[in-house]
């Protein structure tokens, strides 16, 4: 089984959306009428129950024959993550109350907007996130992190391999969170060393560099198939009690996470190709509003517009600009293609002091 991604392209062209997106500035008038229309729209639509998941107290049948990759970015620790393309064709065997695999199968799409939200899927900005905070050099020791539209939660994984006290995972779809999410972390609570040993021992370990996960699919189809990996109880691993799993709509999400003694409060939230749809800037707005350190900063890999669906980058700006809550700076913006972009946003009285 194969998907498209249907709000991508492989080029930079210009187009309308381009046209319109530079002008952006000259139409604020506009777009102040049209956000309006936004918190409208997103009040109306159905809203997804957030519930919070429990890893399961017997993991071994998350990874029974699991066959794993393995993302490498400069410095950082090696990331283990479910290979794509087996996924996919196991679907069939996997449970999926939300029907959501069956849905992209009908669909032959990686986005069925307010059904599945594509968190099956490592897209490209994940990697440039990764690349960024490689350069900055991040460790996360005894930080409390959010990985907001987690998908595989690389990120997330990332902070818990790098010392988070603490880690919370978010995703719209429950099918995500349990059959993608908790296996990826559980994956890496076993040891890098037995791992890498494993995979040098058979010689069939994929490792990308960053890369796309396009290109990752071609070459698995001309090389041996990577690792299957045999769970070991990992319930009570040190690293996993530091987990937290939700799922569900950020305007349902948010009220449950708040109901947490003490309430949570993230120095650092990571959030990666999440604002493609201008509806759901309001939701996810006020979930960094009230998640968010004081001193605390937002992390956004994003491209700079979303084809099909409309967000994007330039028209975030605006709505952030609008709302008068955070500063946005550019960290990373990417010249080939469809322009990619890492932007960090803090409160104002934090930049403001």
């Amino acid at each position: 089984m194969s998907f498209c991604f249907n709000f991508d392209i492989s080029a930079q062209t210009n187009t309308p959306e381009d046209v319109e997106g530079n002008k952006l500035q000259s139409g604020k008038k506009a777009n102040d009428a049209k956000y309006a229309e936004v918190d409208d729209k997103t009040s109306a639509s159905p809203v997804k129950e957030a519930k919070e998941h429990l890893p399961p107290s017997d993991p071994r049948f998350l990874l029974a024959d699991a066959v794993f990759e393995t993302v490498t970015t400069g410095t950082l620790p090696p990331l283990h993550f479910l290979n794509e393309t087996v996924f996919e064709r196991t679907a069939s065997e996997r449970e999926d109350r939300e029907k959501i695999l069956s849905c992209m199968e009908e669909n032959n799409s990686d986005l069925i907007s307010g059904v599945y939200e594509g968190g099956l899927k490592v897209w490209e900005c994940t990697y440039d996130l990764l690349e960024q905070i490689e350069k900055e050099g991040e460790t996360f020791s005894g930080k409390s992190v959010l990985d907001l539209g987690c998908g595989a939660g690389l990120l997330g994984i990332l902070a818990l391999k790098r010392g988070a006290r603490q880690v919370l995972f978010q995703d719209y779809n429950s099918t995500v969170i349990e059959q993608l999410t908790v296996p990826n972390v559980i994956l890496n609570c076993q040891e890098d060393d037995e791992v890498e040993s494993d995979s040098e021992k058979k010689g069939k370990g994929k490792k990308h560099k960053k890369g796309c996960v396009e290109k990752g699919k071609e070459d698995l189809n001309a090389c041996s198939p990577p690792p299957k990996k045999r769970a070991t109880d990992l319930s009570k691993h040190p690293l996993m009690s530091r987990c937290h799993f939700y799922s569900g709509d950020w305007r349902t999400f948010l009220p449950l996470v708040l109901k947490k003694e003490p309430q949570p409060k993230f120095d650092i939230i990571f959030t990666s190709e999440t604002i493609y749809n201008t509806c759901y800037y309001p939701a996810l707005h006020e979930a960094l509003h009230q998640l968010l350190a004081p001193s605390g900063l937002v992390y956004l890999a994003t491209k700079s517009h979303y084809f099909g669906v409309g967000g994007g980058l330039h028209l975030f700006e605006t709505f952030v600009e609008q709302r008068s809550v955070f500063y946005l700076d550019h960290l990373w913006d990417g010249a080939e293609g469809l322009q990619r972009h890492v932007v960090v946003l803090r409160f104002k009285k934090q930049k403001d002091n």
